[in-house]
């Protein structure tokens, strides 16, 4: 039997981080994990080049059950922090879009850094291996059954992830030992997903499949909504692009999404003013303010015809039409689910945790880190602070433990 201070199990984002701060700290760390390739995630991210953090990421740019468990782990570990230690790796990067911060190269430099890091705590690695089972006893730790043998340790840190992309290895685990020590799980669900419509609903716009522009959408009860303005993409099957994804986060079965089409504009407005000195057909005015395949696709649902001038049309007709370019609201069937989600939404319930710790209050010495947890961020880098973030509080933390 294999003995160590803490065993991490999962090597991604938030287990790597976390076994290097650990093992940096000089304990004695094992990384266990059951992927033959390191890293997917962080590998795919970003278009291969990993969108690592964002410059804004803050408290206000996660969703969670308990808004506030994110303040002091990432109060503690900025985005600023880890971009020093991309500096002292001499990983160079890019801000693409609103603070999104990207490699300049490949993903794995990032990979590459966090594998020396653990390298340089001494951690011992373990993978591919499969964990059968988890023990806790008292005074002892944990004992843990896996394909390569048994392993114990003081402290146990589960850093397995969420259920998104289960082509490249996302599973259950992270949720099964939470229930096996008494946690409790907010419900888990897709999120940064694409959102898909039943088929008679979008038989009007599946063929837009491919037109992107940019709008303001937003989701959920007004109280708790999220409101973003950024592109919108047409696909066979419904909406995705940053905007969509983005209120994925914010959106439940069964309820509408808003999306204003042509956002700073008065279109109801500008459509009226038009009438009266515009003498161009309709289909062509709003080729100047959209996609042209759109406004004859939006004309038709709304029943008029492109070839229709202006000056033909009533005033009722054309306040109609620039309202609805303004208020378009559509109830989506559901989403793309987890293949195609970039992260899970819920998780293990973080009022059973210690926000600076990350530490169950249940089981003394175990770990709940990263996507595993009901913290969830936007689109642009804040999901890999938050593994950044709580992988370091973990690792400190264990390490003091152990």
């Amino acid at each position: 039997m294999e003995s160590y201070d803490i065993a991490v199990i999962g090597a991604g984002a938030a287990g790597m981080m976390c076994a290097a701060v650990a093992g940096q700290r000089g304990r004695r760390v094992v990384l266990i994990d059951h992927a033959a390739r390191l890293a997917e995630k962080i590998r795919i991210s970003g278009g291969g080049r990993c969108n690592f953090t964002n410059l804004h990421a803050g408290p206000a740019n996660f969703l969670s059950a308990n808004p506030h468990f994110c303040r002091s782990a990432l109060a503690r570990y900025t985005p600023r922090d880890f971009l020093a230690l991309l500096k002292s790796h001499r990983v160079t990067w890019h801000e693409k879009h609103r603070g999104q911060l990207f490699c300049d190269h490949s993903s794995e430099a990032v990979i590459d850094m966090l594998k020396a890091e653990c390298d340089a705590g001494a951690v011992v690695w373990r993978r591919p291996v499969l964990v059968a089972a988890v023990r806790h006893t008292d005074g002892s730790g944990f004992s843990i059954d896996t394909s390569a043998g048994v392993i114990a340790a003081r402290s146990l840190v589960i850093a397995t992830g969420g259920l998104s992309i289960p082509k490249i290895g996302a599973t259950d685990f992270a949720y099964r030992i939470a229930k096996q020590f008494g946690h409790k799980l907010i419900e888990m669900r897709p999120a940064l997903v694409p959102l898909t419509f039943s088929e008679d609903r979008w038989a009007p716009f599946a063929a837009l499949s491919g037109v992107s522009l940019p709008v303001e959408l937003g989701a959920g009860p007004k109280r708790a909504e999220g409101v973003f303005l950024e592109d919108l993409l047409f696909t066979h099957r419904g909406l995705s692009g940053p905007g969509v994804l983005q209120i994925s986060s914010y959106w439940s079965a069964g309820e509408p999404i808003r999306i204003d089409l042509l956002p700073g504009r008065d279109p109801a407005g500008e459509l009226l003013g038009a009438k009266t000195t515009d003498r161009r057909q309709i289909g062509n005015l709003l080729a100047e303010w959209m996609p042209a395949r759109l406004g004859h696709a939006w004309l038709d649902t709304n029943g008029v015809s492109a070839q229709a001038r202006l000056a033909e049309l009533s005033d009722k007709t054309l306040r109609r039409i620039g309202e609805a370019f303004s208020h378009w609201t559509l109830t989506p069937s559901g989403t793309e689910g987890y293949r195609k989600a970039e992260v899970t939404k819920g998780g293990v319930d973080t009022r059973e945790l210690s926000s600076a710790t990350m530490m169950s209050e249940r089981v003394a010495g175990l770990y709940f880190i990263g996507e595993a947890v009901d913290v969830t961020g936007w689109l642009g880098g804040y999901n890999f602070q938050w593994a950044w973030a709580s992988g370091v509080a973990a690792g400190q933390a264990a390490a003091d433990f152990a």
